[in-house]
C-alpha cells in the first residue's frame, strides 16, 4: 500500500453486522479526502479477527488510528497493539481488559433485550466438531439492532447478518492495546444490543480521553454519521 503522511482511519465492524455498517461514516470520511479502510471481521474467534485486522493494519505504510463498533471494540483493544496504530475509537464497543472475555465483561451487569433474542447454528469446523454461529432474531432485529434506522435499510441488514462465532464470546483478550494507546469512546444511551453500563465501564477502565454520550441506538453510526464521524476526526486530529 503507498505511503502517506496523513494517518489512515481504519473502521472495524462489529457482530451481526459487516463493512456497510459504517457506510455513512465512511462516506463522509471520504468525502473529507481522509484516508480510510474497511476490511471485513470474519467473527470466527477473537484472537483470529485481532489477527486479521492487524494484518491490514501492518500492512499500511504510515500511522493508524483504528475505530471499532461493538465487538469490533474488543478486536481492536487486541489489533491496537500493532507500532503503527497511534489510537483507539470504541463507538458502542468493548473495552476489553487483558485476559478478560466478552461474556465476563457482559456478566458483570443485567442482560440487554439482545440476549433474549438470540439464534444458535452449528456451522462445519474442518477435521473438529462443528462450531456455533450466533445471530439474532430476523424479526426482532430492527427493534433490538436498528431501532432509529430506515425500515427498509433495517430489513436488509436483518436478512444479511454476519453470524458471531460462539467461541468469540468466552475467548479472552490477549492484550489491551488502551493500556499504552490512547483512546476516544461513544455511549450509544439507548443501546439494546449491549447495555450501555457495559460501554461506560469499559471505557472509565481504560481511562480514555473523551467519552461522548449519544442518545442514540446500537448502530449509531446509522443514526447519527455526523457525531460519529466527528468524534473520529476530532481523535484524528488531536493525534496529529
Amino acid at each position: 500500500m503507498a505511503a502517506s503522511a496523513q494517518p489512515t482511519i481504519v473502521l472495524v465492524h462489529g457482530a451481526f453486522a459487516d463493512a456497510a455498517s459504517w457506510s455513512p461514516v465512511t462516506e463522509r470520511l471520504l468525502a473529507q479526502d481522509v484516508p480510510v479502510l474497511v476490511p471485513p471481521v470474519y467473527n470466527r474467534s477473537l484472537s483470529a479477527d485481532a489477527a486479521a485486522i492487524r494484518a491490514v493494519v501492518e500492512r499500511i505504510d504510515g500511522p493508524v488510528l483504528l475505530a471499532g463498533h461493538s465487538y469490533g471494540g474488543a478486536v481492536i483493544t487486541v489489533a491496537g497493539m500493532a507500532d503503527n496504530v497511534i489510537g483507539l475509537v470504541y463507538v458502542a464497543g468493548y473495552a476489553l481488559e487483558e485476559g478478560e472475555s466478552l461474556g465476563q465483561l457482559q456478566g458483570g451487569f443485567p442482560d440487554s433485550d439482545l440476549a433474549a433474542h438470540l439464534v444458535y447454528a452449528p456451522y462445519p469446523v474442518e477435521g473438529g466438531e462443528p462450531g456455533t454461529d450466533v445471530s439474532v432474531e430476523i424479526d426482532a432485529f430492527p427493534a433490538i439492532f436498528a431501532a432509529g434506522v430506515d425500515p427498509a435499510r433495517a430489513r436488509v441488514f436483518a436478512v444479511s447478518q454476519r453470524p458471531l462465532s460462539a467461541f468469540a464470546f468466552t475467548e479472552p483478550a490477549s492484550a489491551a492495546a488502551w493500556q499504552t494507546k490512547p483512546g476516544w469512546g461513544i455511549v450509544s444511551t439507548a443501546d439494546h444490543t449491549i447495555n450501555p453500563e457495559v460501554e461506560r465501564f469499559g471505557y472509565r477502565r481504560a481511562d480514555l480521553r473523551k467519552v461522548v454520550e449519544l442518545d442514540a441506538p446500537h448502530l449509531v453510526m446509522q443514526t447519527h454519521p455526523d457525531e460519529v464521524t466527528g468524534v473520529i476526526t476530532a481523535a484524528l486530529a488531536e493525534l496529529s
